[in-house]
């Protein structure tokens, strides 16, 4: 459920946001490396590649923005959302 919001995201936020998506069934090893305990996880960066926030379960696209927001990063406008 996650790989579509995720994928919206990398395009709609391209060159603002960097969006990985690791599939931990195809690559078990990215799982231990970054801890990963329950499947779905998201796991905020910061450009620094320090971790900010971390996520277990399904997070919903609105959600994630929010979150981003909440941490001060701003995004700028969504190009798709301009009048």
């Amino acid at each position: 459920m996650m790989a579509p919001i995720l994928e919206s995201l990398k395009t709609e936020y391209a060159g603002r946001m960097n969006v990985e998506f690791i599939d931990v069934w195809i690559n078990p090893d990215a799982g231990k490396q970054y801890g990963i305990q329950i499947i779905p996880t998201q796991i905020f960066y910061d450009a620094k590649g320090k971790e900010l926030f971390r996520h277990e379960g399904f997070y919903a696209k609105g959600d994630i923005l929010k979150k981003w927001k909440e941490m001060g990063v701003d995004l700028g406008v969504n190009p798709s959302q301009k009048p």
